[in-house]
C-alpha cells in the first residue's frame, strides 16, 4: 500500500521505493487532496489552492490533466480519486497519510483515560512521523497556511509530550528538543513554559531563571506585554528552588540554544554495535571525572584503518548527547583518503555557519575565523567530533577555548603533540577482542556463528577482527543462507593464497584488502566496473546521476549498480538518494582501476557536474543564460528540475561537491573546468550569500587560471572575487580585485568583462556614498553595454543609476530611466531585475515625499524578491516598504523593520542591518540603543553615513 508524506516534503512511497510525483504542480494538486482525505474539494477550490491569485487561461483543464496522471500513478494501489458534485476526493486510508496518521495520535493521547506511560509513547510516536517543514517543497499560500497549521498542532502535542514526560519523572529527556523549538519559536509560550518546568525539575534551576529572564524580554520587546500567567508561575518556582542568589535572572548567562542554534551534526548511530564496552567507559570517565579548573577535555582515540574509531566515536558521542544541550558538531577531516585533508580554515567555517554566524560574517583569515569561534562557544556546552584526522596542525585550530565543551579526536596517528602540548588524552583503539568479533558476527549473520563457532572464529581471524572487514564478510555470508560459514572460509582462504595479499608482518589491513577482493571479485562486472570508477570520484558524497555520468551507463542501471554495492557494505547511503566511500573502500577502488578509464570517467563527471549546474541555473536565472559558459554536450541524464524552488533545492544539496569539484580540477590541472564552474555557480553563490564558498571557488578558479597562463581566465576570477569581497562589505579589498581585473579585460579587448566590471566598480562607489564617482563608472558601463547589445547589462546599469540620480535629486530622470529598466527586465523574464527596479522605483517616489505610490512599488518587489528566493533584494525592499509606511504613518513599520534587520541578520548583509536599525529608531522608543548599533555597523564598514548617525546620537543628549 502506498504512504503518503505531507509532513516534510511531499512524498509518496510504495515499499521501499519513492514514486516520481512530477512536477510541482502535479505535486501540489495531490498534496491538496491528502490534506482532505475522502472529503470533496472543488475544482475553484482545487484551482486557487494549486495557482493563488494567478491561474492560467485554461487552469481547469491543466487540472484535470494532472489528476489524471496521479490516478495513473495509483493504479494497482487502494487509493482512488473519486470525481464528487463539482470537484474531487482522494479515498484513502488515513493512517496511510503522516499527517492524518499524526492527528489521531495525539487524539488519542490527549483522552483523559490515556495513561501517562501510554501518553509519552503515543505522543513520541506521533512526532516522530515529522521529517522536515509540512510541505517543505509546495508552493504558495494556500500550503502556507496548512504548513502553520500544522506547525502550531505540533507546537501543542510537543508541550503534551513534554509535560507528560516531566510528570513521569523524566525532565532531561526534553531539554534539548524544546530548545530546538524555542530557538525557532521563541515568542511560543506554551513551549517556554515547559522547558523552563523542565529544567526546574531536573535540578537546573539557574538555566530555567536564564531561559525565563531572556524570554521575557524577547515577549515584551516584540509585544508589549509582561509573559501569561503559566510562564511566570514557572518562573517563580524555579526562582524559590535556585540557591545561587548572587546571580540574578535579570543578568542571564549565556544558555543552551539562547545564543543561537543549537547544531545536531552527529551520524546516525552504528547499527549491531558491538563490543569496546572498556573504550567507552574509559571516554565518559575521561569526561566526568576530575580534572584541572578551566582545563577542555579533549580526548584522542588512534588506530589502524578500519578498526572502528569513527563508529566507537558516534557510538559514544550518542551515549552522552543530552550532557551538550547546546549541540554536537562533527566534522569528517578526511585525514587519509584520495583526496587532499578538510582545511582547518574550510571546517571552521562549516562550525561558525552551524552556529548561526552568516557566511558573509565569517572572517577570512583563519587566526581570525577561529577567533570567532572560540568566542562563539564560550560559555556554551557543546560536544565537537573531529574524526579522521591527519595531523596535529588540523586540528588545533579547531579546539575550543571554553572548558564547558569536550572535544573527541579519531586519527591513524598518535597526535603526539595534541597529547603533549594540549592536554589531549591519548586511548589507543586495537582489534577487536576475538570474542567480540564473533559477538560482532552473530548480531549480523544469526544463529549460524553458533553453529559452527570454530569457523566463525576463523572468519574474524581473516577478517583481522576489524569491524569494517566483518560487515563486509557478514554481508557475504548472507548472501548464501544455505552455506556453511566454513565453506566461506575455505573460500576465503585459498582466495587469498592466490592473490598473496597477506602481509608477512600480519598487517590486518591486508587481510582487510583481502576481504574486499573477495567481495569485490563476486560482483556483476557491471557493478564492479561501478565500484572501481567510484573510486575516481573528487567528493565526499555522489548520487545516482554523478555514478551514471562516471561509468557512462543509464541512471537506472547507475541506481541499480549502487543498491547491490550498497547491500555488499562497499558504498554507504548517507541520505535519500545519496552515497559516500570508506576511505580504504575508495583507495581499494583505485587500485582495481585503470589509469586510462579513471582519466575519461573524470572528464564525464566534471562535464555533468558542469551540465548539471547549467541547466539549474537556467531554470532559476533564465534571463541572464548568455552570461553563463555554454555547457558541455553529455549523454548522461540530467535531473529533472520543473521549477525554480527544484533548481534552487538542488544546487543547495550539491554545493559542498560541487566545490570539491571546483577544489580537485584546479589541483589537477583541469582550469577550464574550475574556471567554467566558478563562472556558472557566480550569481547563485552571490545572491545566496554564500561568500566563503564562493571565495573558495573563486579562488581556485584564479590559482588554476593564473598556472595555466589563461589571462581571461584570471580576469574573470578576479572581477568574481572582487563581487564577493564588495558583498562582505571589504570594499578596499573588493576595489583592488576589480582594478585588476579591468586591466586584463582591456588588455584583452574584452568588453563584456570591461562593461560588467567598471559596472561593478560603480556599485562599490554608490555602497560607499561616493556618488559622483559612482555615476561616471555607470554612464561608461551603460555606454559598453549598448555597445555590444547586452540588454541584461543595460537594464542593470539603468537601475543603478536611477539610484543615483535620485540622491542627486533629478528624480523624474530617475523614473525615466527606472520605467525604461522595468521594462526591459519584464520582457527578458529576468524576475530579479524586475523586483530591483521596483524598488528603485519605491525608493525615488519616497524621496519624492509619495509614500503611497513607494509603498505599492515596493509590496510588489518583497513579493517577487520572495518568489524567487534573493535575500539581499528582498531586505532592501523591505527596509524601502518600512520607510514608507512610516511616511505613512502606518503602525506596520516596526515591523517591517524587524522583518528586514531580521532577513539581513541571516545572511549576513551589515548595510541593510544598519538601515533597519535607523528605521527602528525612528518607529519604536528605543532610538538610543538602535542608533548604536547602527552606528557600530556603518562605522565598521567605513560608510560616511556613521558621521549622520553619530550626530543624531549627540543630539539625543544623554
Amino acid at each position: 500500500m502506498p504512504q503518503f508524506r505531507l509532513l516534510g516534503p511531499l512524498e509518496m512511497t510504495v515499499g521501499d521505493r519513492v514514486v516520481n510525483l512530477g512536477p510541482v504542480k502535479r505535486r501540489t494538486v495531490l498534496a491538496a487532496l491528502l490534506v482532505d482525505v475522502g472529503r470533496p474539494v472543488r475544482v475553484e477550490t482545487l484551482v486557487d489552492r494549486v495557482w493563488d491569485d494567478e491561474p492560467p487561461a485554461k487552469a481547469r483543464d491543466v487540472l484535470y490533466a494532472h489528476i489524471a496522471r496521479i490516478r495513473s500513478a495509483l493504479v494497482g494501489s487502494n487509493v482512488v480519486v473519486e470525481r464528487r458534485s463539482g470537484g474531487y476526493a482522494l479515498h484513502v486510508d488515513p493512517d496511510q497519510v503522516d499527517a492524518h496518521l499524526f492527528r489521531r495520535l495525539v487524539a488519542e493521547a490527549r483522552a483523559e483515560d490515556c495513561p501517562d506511560e501510554r501518553r509519552a509513547t503515543l505522543l513520541r510516536a506521533a512526532l516522530d512521523l515529522w521529517q522536515a517543514a509540512p510541505l517543505a517543497d509546495v508552493p504558495g499560500s494556500w500550503a502556507a497556511g496548512v504548513r502553520e497549521n500544522l506547525e502550531q498542532q505540533r507546537r501543542s502535542a510537543v508541550a503534551l509530550w513534554a509535560r507528560t514526560l516531566s510528570d513521569l519523572g523524566r525532565p532531561a529527556a526534553v531539554v534539548d528538543t524544546l530548545r530546538e523549538l524555542v530557538t525557532a519559536e521563541p515568542l511560543a509560550e506554551p513551549l517556554l513554559v515547559e522547558l523552563v518546568r523542565a529544567l526546574h525539575r531536573a535540578g537546573r534551576a539557574a538555566e530555567a531563571l536564564d531561559t525565563y529572564a531572556r524570554a521575557r524580554a524577547r515577549i515584551v520587546d516584540a509585544l508589549g506585554v509582561e509573559p501569561g500567567p503559566e510562564l511566570r508561575a514557572m518562573y517563580e518556582a524555579a526562582l524559590h528552588a535556585d540557591e545561587r542568589t548572587e546571580q540574578p535572572a535579570s543578568t542571564p548567562t549565556v544558555t543552551a540554544g539562547e545564543s543561537g542554534p543549537v547544531p545536531a551534526q552527529l551520524p546516525a548511530d552504528v547499527p549491531a554495535f558491538t563490543g569496546r564496552e572498556p573504550a567507552l567507559t574509559e571516554l565518559t570517565e575521561r569526561l566526568t571525572g576530575p580534572r584541572p579548573a578551566g582545563a577542555v577535555v579533549v580526548s584522542a582515540v588512534d588506530g589502524t584503518a578500519g578498526v572502528g574509531k569513527t563508529a566507537l566515536a558516534v557510538r559514544w558521542s550518542h551515549q552522552v548527547r543530552d550532557r551538550f544541550p547546546d549541540g554536537q558538531l562533527y566534522v569528517d577531516l578526511r585525514g587519509y583518503g584520495t583526496e587532499p585533508p578538510v582545511p582547518p580554515a574550510a571546517a571552521l567555517a562549516g562550525f561558525l555557519t552551524a552556529l548561526g554566524v552568516a557566511a558573509r560574517d565569517v572572517p577570512l583569515d583563519i587566526d581570525e575565523r577561529a577567533a570567532r569561534y572560540r568566542t562563539e562557544l564560550s560559555g556554551r556546552r557543546l560536544l565537537l567530533v573531529l574524526d579522521n584526522a591527519s595531523s596535529v596542525e588540523q586540528v588545533r585550530p579547531l579546539l575550543p577555548g571554553s572548558p564547558t565543551c569536550a572535544t573527541l579526536v579519531t586519527s591513524r596517528d598518535v597526535l603526539s603533540g595534541l597529547v603533549a602540548v594540549d592536554g589531549a588524552h591519548r586511548m589507543f583503539l586495537d582489534l577487536l577482542e576475538p570474542a567480540e568479533a564473533i559477538a560482532l558476527l552473530r548480531s549480523l549473520v544469526g544463529r549460524r556463528v553458533d553453529d559452527d563457532p570454530d569457523a566463525a572464529g576463523e572468519l574474524g581471524e581473516q577478517c583481522g577482527r576489524l569491524p569494517l572487514a566483518l560487515r563486509i564478510a557478514a554481508e557475504l555470508a548472507n548472501a548464501r543462507p544455505q552455506s556453511p560459514l566454513a565453506d566461506l572460509v575455505t573460500e576465503l582462504a585459498d582466495h587469498r593464497a592466490r592473490l598473496e595479499l597477506l602481509d608477512v608482518g600480519g598487517d590486518p589491513r591486508a587481510d582487510v584488502r583481502a576481504v574486499f577482493s573477495w567481495s569485490y571479485r563476486r560482483l556483476p562486472d557491471r557493478v564492479a566496473r561501478m565500484f572501481r570508477l567510484l573510486g575516481a570520484h573528487p567528493g565526499a558524497e555522489f548520487d545516482a546521476y554523478a555514478a551514471a555520468a562516471l561509468a557512462d551507463v543509464d541512471v537506472s542501471d547507475a541506481v541499480g549498480a549502487l543498491d547491490a554495492l550498497a547491500r555488499a557494505h562497499l558504498v554507504r547511503p548517507v541520505a535519500a538518494g545519496a552515497y559516500d566511500l570508506h576511505d580504504l573502500l575508495r583507495a581499494y577502488a583505485r587500485s582495481e582501476s585503470d589509469p586510462g578509464d579513471d582519466t575519461e570517467a573524470g572528464t564525464r563527471l566534471f562535464d555533468y557536474y558542469l551540465a548539471a549546474s547549467a541547466a539549474a541555473m537556467d531554470v532559476l536565472y533564465p534571463a541572464e543564460r548568455h552570461r553563463r559558459p555554454v555547457p558541455p554536450a553529455i549523454r548522461t541524464p540530467l535531473p529533472v528540475l520543473p521549477s525554480a524552488e527544484d533548481a534552487r533545492v538542488w544546487l543547495d544539496r550539491h554545493r559542498a561537491v560541487l566545490i570539491e569539484v571546483a577544489q580537485h580540477t584546479a589541483a589537477h590541472g583541469r582550469s577550464d573546468v574550475t574556471g567554467a564552474l566558478a563562472s556558472t555557480l557566480y550569481v547563485y553563490l552571490d545572491n545566496g550569500g554564500y561568500s566563503a564558498d564562493a571565495l573558495t571557488v573563486h579562488s581556485c578558479a584564479l590559482d588554476a587560471a593564473s598556472r595555466a597562463g589563461d589571462r581571461a581566465g584570471v580576469a574573470a576570477a578576479l572581477s568574481h572575487l572582487g563581487v564577493v569581497y564588495w558583498q562582505m562589505g571589504r570594499y578596499p579589498d573588493g576595489t583592488d580585485h576589480l582594478e585588476r581585473a579591468l586591466v586584463v579585460f582591456r588588455e584583452l579587448g574584452d568588453a563584456v568583462g570591461e562593461a560588467r566590471t567598471v559596472g561593478n566598480l560603480g556599485v562599490i562607489c554608490q555602497q560607499t556614498s561616493r556618488y559622483v564617482e559612482a555615476e561616471e563608472h555607470h554612464t561608461a558601463a551603460l555606454a559598453l553595454f549598448r555597445k555590444i547589445g547586452d540588454r541584461v547589462g543595460q537594464a542593470n546599469t539603468e537601475t543603478n543609476l536611477g539610484d543615483i540620480l535620485m540622491r542627486f535629486g533629478r528624480n523624474e530622470e530617475a523614473i525615466d530611466l527606472l520605467a525604461d529598466a522595468l521594462e526591459q527586465f519584464r520582457g527578458l523574464g529576468h524576475d530579479g531585475g524586475e523586483a530591483t527596479a521596483l524598488t528603485n522605483l519605491g525608493e525615488v517616489h519616497l524621496s519624492l515625499g509619495r509614500p503611497e505610490e513607494a509603498a505599492g512599488y515596493l509590496r510588489q518587489a518583497v513579493r517577487l524578491f520572495a518568489s524567487i528566493g534573493e535575500r539581499y533584494g528582498e531586505t532592501c525592499a523591505l527596509n524601502g516598504l518600512a520607510e514608507a509606511e512610516l511616511g505613512r504613518g502606518s503602525a506596520s513599520a516596526a515591523d517591517r523593520f524587524a522583518e528586514a534587520l531580521a532577513l539581513a541578520t541571516t545572511i549576513g548583509e551589515r548595510a541593510e542591518q544598519a538601515r533597519a536599525h535607523l528605521g527602528l529608531a525612528q518607529a519604536t522608543d528605543r532610538a538610543r540603543e538602535h542608533l548604536e548599533q547602527a552606528l557600530a555597523l556603518y562605522t565598521d564598514l567605513g560608510s560616511p553615513a556613521a558621521d549622520d548617525v553619530r550626530k543624531r546620537l549627540e543630539n539625543l543628549g544623554t
